[in-house]
């Protein structure tokens, strides 16, 4: 039991009635008797209690009133003992005259908005407060223990929004950090909050741990990016900080994700020659494991997850130089080692949509830097790796994997100026696969290669199966074609493609297929020739680099045929597949239903009885089409009068053809 001295100790004499009363001369002589006996535990006393050796005796006279002279009497020292009851009593009463109450908040939410000086007290004093909602808001009995108390949600939640709201601008003017930019550790007072500081900002990144709501989680995300540049001042703070966001950066609602991003880019800007390295890492890792599954749900976050991270990585293009020349390096690996051992196990580290998403984060990176050389030196072998990966399976069911790298090829040859022989892995297409053969399942849309890499053999056998690759390569050439439009070589880049279309048109019977490809073709040859009446004008050298590169760039200022022909079909392709993403949410909702003709009414009481019961849509499924409507419980004979009626007539054309004859 742990004993504390703020009552003043009983009087010896008064702890029992039979026990006899201490005579001092006695009580010397027993001490003097044990100097004798034993001296070591004598000594012992001497050094540790000289208030026992020194026992002067109190007149018995105040024997019953209150004993205020505490010198008088022994008071023994402290026990090391813990006592439960001693302590809770002790912190009951600290808790109760550090009550929070809202009158508080309020007198210090007003100090928190005045335009005077700030006060380090008023700050600590508010920074205490929130460390008791915390306390609160983590124990188990829902009670904080510290030196201010926190009761009821009121209370609480008043705290919250105090800090929340008025807390970021009051640290500002205390440290006088109005000017923007200005380094806050370079600040006068740093030293002084630099405590209280990071306690509240521990505490923080607490409630952020424990929060689900997005509502909440919003708000204070938009409070720790206020305190993003404190946090910037503490490396163990912005690695705690960091560990909890990443996580909301790639998991959680859109709203949320930005506002994690816009935290994480803060820290790391203020702090970047120490974070830099280690958020690249970590972020793209997190990308990797949050893109193994594609669907129309996941796509919007990939998608943040890729500009984002490529935002993060054009920081500092020296550091994220040696980042990407390893990750793309392991994706050259693995597609040699599928390439080298034939098994399936190589060729599923490479057909998979991580590596997909892996190879479209390099290529928007480096189409995004094209303006600097630290990443241009890693666009061929990117370049190397997406066509391999193409080759590396070329078959049918993999066609949707291939339109998914000629994309990424697409957009990295318009964006960083480059030529790419792309042509080839499009058009190879039209005379690899049978577009004549009878298909052995009827498909009711298209399929759609937006989400898979991979085809299944049932999916091979569908019409909607060709109608998809047919529309797939229709877009592809347009928009390759249309990006090399102006290119003074456009004559002889798209002449094997034109041979290949027109072999196509000889060959393929199927109507829609081949008004759209010739189309296509129509167009590029008229592109052709455009360019080959501009190119016979030409007075300098093909060798000219510059000079091409001008004649190019007013070529595409003027226009080309095949370009404004693209940009007429892109607007009505954007429109066609905002209208097909709304149709498909509105039709999740629900059944599709099948409207009905209407029956006449006399038709109506013939083929429904009444009291017969609901009528039958479909009684028996027919692969051609033709379905009979049949009522339950219908006689066949009521179908014989319009047969009889039909006989009676038969009969009558053959009275008069004999009345003729005759």
């Amino acid at each position: 039991m742990k004993l504390k001295n703020k009552k003043p100790a009983m009087p010896v004499a008064e702890h029992s009635d039979s026990e006899e009363e201490l005579d001092p001369e006695a009580h010397k002589k027993s001490l003097q008797k044990l100097k004798k006996i034993d001296p070591d535990f004598y000594n012992f006393l001497e050094e540790n209690d000289e208030n026992l050796l020194n026992f002067e005796a109190d007149s018995d006279e105040n024997s019953d009133k209150e004993n205020d002279d505490e010198d008088s009497v022994h008071v023994p020292g402290p026990i090391t003992g813990d006592s439960d009851e001693s302590d809770f009593e002790d912190d009951n009463a600290k808790s109760v005259s550090g009550r929070v109450t809202l009158k508080m908040v309020s007198q210090w939410q007003t100090e928190l908005q005045s335009e005077g000086k700030m006060k380090i007290t008023v700050l600590s004093q508010v920074i205490k407060a929130f460390n008791a909602a915390m306390l609160r808001a983590t124990s188990e009995d829902g009670e904080s223990k510290g030196e201010l108390k926190v009761e009821g949600s009121s209370v609480f939640n008043a705290v919250i929004q105090m800090c929340v709201l008025y807390l970021p601008g009051a640290i500002k003017r205390y440290l006088g950090m109005e000017q923007s930019g200005k380094d806050p550790q370079k600040c006068k007072h740093f030293v002084k909050l630099k405590g209280p500081l990071v306690a509240y900002l521990k505490d923080l990144l607490k409630l952020l741990s424990s929060v689900s709501s997005e509502n909440i989680l919003t708000v204070l995300l938009k409070h720790l990016h206020q305190l993003a540049v404190y946090v910037a001042c503490f490396n163990s703070i912005s690695k705690q900080a960091l560990k909890k966001l990443i996580p909301l950066w790639s998991g959680s609602e859109e709203t949320v994700r930005v506002l994690s991003f816009l935290c994480i880019l803060r820290i790391t800007r203020n702090q970047q020659s120490a974070l830099l390295d280690l958020v690249l890492k970590a972020m793209y890792m997190t990308y990797v494991k949050n893109c193994k599954f594609v669907s129309p749900t996941t796509w919007p976050g990939i998608n943040f997850m890729r500009r984002s991270l490529v935002e993060m990585f054009s920081l500092d293009l020296n550091v994220s130089y040696q980042h990407v020349f390893l990750y793309i390096r392991q994706l050259a690996i693995h597609l040699r080692n599928a390439i080298v051992v034939q098994k399936i196990e190589n060729r599923q580290a490479v057909y998979n949509w991580q590596f997909v998403n892996s190879l479209h984060l390099w290529a928007d990176l480096i189409s995004a830097t094209s303006n600097k050389p630290q990443l241009q030196p890693l666009l061929y072998p990117l370049v190397m790796v997406i066509t391999n990966t193409i080759k590396l399976v070329p078959t049918h069911q993999y066609y949707p994997l291939r339109f998914h790298c000629v994309e990424i090829l697409i957009s990295l040859s318009k964006e960083t100026d480059t030529f790419i022989p792309i042509l080839p892995f499009i058009v190879e297409i039209l005379t690899a696969y049978d577009f004549n053969k009878k298909n052995k399942k009827m498909s009711m849309k298209p399929l759609d290669f937006s989400c898979i890499l991979r085809l299944a053999k049932s999916q091979l056998m569908e019409n909607g199966f060709k109608d998809s690759v047919i529309d797939r390569l229709y877009a592809l050439l347009l928009e390759y074609t249309a990006s090399i439009s102006n290119s003074i070589a456009f004559p002889d880049i798209s002449l094997l493609a034109i041979i290949q279309m027109k072999q196509f048109l000889k060959t393929c019977t199927v109507a829609n297929y081949t008004k759209k490809i010739r189309q296509l073709l129509e167009k590029i040859e008229e592109n052709s020739r455009f360019i080959e009446r501009e190119r016979g004008q030409i007075t300098f050298g093909l060798n000219e680099i510059k000079m091409v590169a001008a004649w190019e760039s007013r070529i595409k200022a003027k226009g080309t045929p095949l370009m404004a022909f693209y940009e007429s079909w892109n607007k009505v392709n954007r429109i066609q597949k905002r209208k097909k993403i709304t149709n498909n949410d509105e039709i999740a909702g629900g059944l599709p239903m099948i409207k009905r003709p209407k029956v006449p009414e006399t038709e109506a009481k013939i083929t429904k009885p009444e009291n017969e019961g609901p009528m039958v849509l479909f009684p028996s499924d027919s692969e051609d089409g033709n379905v009979d409507f049949k009522v339950d419980g219908e006689d066949e004979s009521l179908n014989k009068p319009k047969k009889k009626k039909l006989r009676k007539k038969k009969i009558k054309h053959r009275s008069k053809r004999r009345i003729c004859r005759k």
